[in-house]
């Protein structure tokens, strides 16, 4: 099951109360939309002066969360990527427009973050105990590693211009549950936009999109959690206002093991196969859109800070936040522009 990540929402009033130069509120009516999808659960606000029906709309959003599932999701057996994954090796595999549009992404992404990001981790996933297999309670060999790594590699599938994708090696599985969420935000907003609704704000399990302005008139502020393990309610530690733009968290907080006095984090290394020690705990990723803000910020807790801000300084209207322990401490490290769209509360 997708886990939800760690942004939330922060109630209105303490937005009126925390931005400075407030504008008038809004003439338009608000209209919030609730549901459970892709393992965890969905809100979603808009605004408008249109006459719309919000059952309508309830039921807009929930048929394309429905044709996104069939096509990302791993718990549906007759799902798109379920029945990819049980294609053999060298046979081409006809993809939607959906599927092949996530596929363009991951491309993108895994070549950016030179492998950091990688749709084909899930043996691995697995024989570590994070993933659909039970916890077997001691630390897979390095043999066994060995024996997953060769079933792994975003590099050994083949996507091609048709919109068909191919094998070059048996036993290679993607699991996409690391931009999924991010591609259902998309898709959703982009629902809004094309009806003429400019001023909506779309969450999927933590990761968000917000366009327009909320019904102070003011843009979208949205919460990052402390990465505290071990509590339910840990808190905020920074507020961040979006305009039009989305917001990802990956954090290893949450998913994790220990096993004599060490921590393993759910966060595997798809070049080692082990799970990643590079002290990151949590990285925040703003984008123009949450597929790569989603994709971005996982490749991030893989990859050493240095070269995960590096990245994202290289990349346009991109930002990120990355927060590393060390010691007992935990310390923000910003790429160039982030701090712009912070707050102090």
């Amino acid at each position: 099951m997708l886990t939800p990540k760690g942004v939330v929402l922060i109630l209105s009033a303490l937005l009126i109360l925390s931005i400075p130069g407030l504008s008038g509120a809004s003439s338009k009516k608000e209209f919030v939309l609730t549901g459970k999808t892709m393992g965890t659960f969905y809100r979603i606000k808009f605004l408008t002066r249109k006459p719309i029906s919000q059952s309508l709309w309830d039921k807009k959003v929930k048929i394309r969360l429905k044709e996104v599932n069939a096509r990302l999701s791993m718990y549906q057996k007759d799902s798109e990527i379920s029945r990819f994954n049980r294609t053999p090796e060298h046979q081409a595999f006809r993809l939607s427009k959906d599927f092949y549009a996530v596929l363009l992404q991951c491309r993108n992404l895994h070549r950016l973050s030179h492998g950091a990001w990688d749709g084909t981790v899930k043996p691995l996933v697995d024989l570590w105990g994070f993933g659909t297999r039970e916890k077997t309670g001691t630390l897979p060999s390095d043999q066994d590693i060995r024996a997953a790594l060769a079933k792994t590699g975003f590099s050994r599938l083949v996507l091609g211009e048709k919109k068909t994708l191919t094998k070059t090696v048996a036993g290679i599985t993607l699991d996409l549950g690391s931009i999924a969420k991010g591609y259902g935000v998309d898709e959703i907003a982009r629902l809004f936009a094309e009806a003429g609704i400019f001023d909506h704000l779309v969450e999927i399990g933590g990761e968000l999109a917000a366009a327009g302005r909320n019904k102070k008139g003011n843009p979208w502020t949205v919460g990052i959690t402390k990465p505290q393990k071990g509590t339910l309610n840990p808190g905020l530690y920074r507020v961040v206002s979006l305009d039009n733009a989305a917001i990802a968290t990956s954090g290893n907080y949450r998913n994790f093991f220990e096993y004599q006095g060490k921590t393993y984090s759910h966060i595997i290394n798809p070049q080692t196969g082990y799970p990643v020690e590079n002290k990151v705990v949590s990285a925040s990723v703003i984008a123009p859109d949450c597929t790569r803000a989603d994709g971005l910020a996982t490749a991030l807790m893989v990859m050493d800070v240095d070269a995960g801000i590096a990245l994202v300084n290289r990349l346009e209207n991109t930002e990120c936040l990355i927060i590393k322990k060390e010691g007992d401490r935990m310390v923000p490290v910003r790429s160039e522009g982030f701090k712009r769209f912070e707050y102090e509360r």
